[in-house]
């Protein structure tokens, strides 16, 4: 096993993430707009006794600060291929879907570390209370983030060019969040865009997380789904992603020395 080379994607992933600080400020920024400013505004048109849609909110900001990490960190990926660092990995005496396990992982890594920042501003704010579950917490986001660190590497597998990429994860991005239980319960939802989140790997995430944070909440307002159900997508979703992005990466690179080979004889 080669967990040398993934531990030092990891870690370069995680210096460079640290080092990003604007990117760590938006990470924080984002969702707490949303939590305070959209959550405020479905409250008030809501205005239901019982029903606190800011904590209902609560699993969504943090699905969505995951999500928007890991697409972000799976950036890195299409980075490498333009910069050339990838044909260094490329070569180095290891097999291929190694260079995607190391990627998938500083993927979900960078996300945790960001859901976990923001878990820091939302105790503070008084938002997690004693009724918080929190070893299903850690565990739901272990397993949210390798799904959404999942979504990335198959948007990154298929692309080549830092623009490719940035306009397909708007494409992916905004559905996968708005069609989930992020923002409203699955429940309520039309036929045609229940079917849908249904299909949404990102759902079951969310839906997991709402186990573990906002267990307390009126009936139609918690979780739709069971635990055991939520792991079990996220773990079947995690590993096809893995696949289908290790299998896209090989074909891709197994066409590299070739190129670079007519490359040299073309420019002689």
């Amino acid at each position: 096993m080669h967990w040398r080379p993934v531990y030092a994607v990891l870690e370069r992933e995680v210096v460079r993430m640290m080092r990003q600080r604007t990117r760590l400020l938006s990470a924080m920024v984002r969702p707490l707009i949303w939590l305070f400013v959209i959550g405020a505004g479905f409250g008030a048109v809501l205005d239901q006794p019982g029903v606190n849609y800011q904590q209902f909110l609560i699993p969504g900001v943090l699905g969505m600060t995951m999500l928007f990490g890991a697409m972000l960190a799976a950036l890195t990926m299409v980075y490498d291929k333009e910069s050339g660092v990838m044909r260094m990995l490329i070569i180095a005496p290891f097999a291929h879907y190694w260079i995607v396990v190391a990627k998938l992982l500083a993927a979900a890594l960078a996300a945790i570390i960001q859901a976990l920042l923001l878990l820091v501003l939302l105790a503070a704010l008084g938002y997690l209370t004693a009724d918080t579950r929190f070893g299903l917490l850690a565990a739901a986001l272990v397993m949210t983030s390798l799904a959404c660190g999942g979504i990335g590497m198959l948007v990154a597998a298929f692309t080549r060019t830092l623009d490719n990429f940035a306009a397909i994860m708007n494409f992916v991005i905004f559905p996968v969040f708005f069609l989930s239980g992020s923002l409203y319960p699955v429940s309520r939802l039309p036929a045609a865009l229940k079917f849908v989140a249904l299909a949404n790997p990102y759902t079951y995430g969310v839906d997991l997380l709402k186990h573990a944070v906002s267990d307390k909440l009126p009936v139609g307002m918690g979780a739709d789904f069971g635990v055991g159900l939520d792991f079990l997508v996220l773990a079947g979703f995690s590993a096809a992603a893995l696949i289908i992005a290790s299998w896209r990466f090989s074909r891709e690179s197994a066409y590299e020395p070739m190129i670079h080979i007519l490359t040299g004889k073309r420019g002689g």
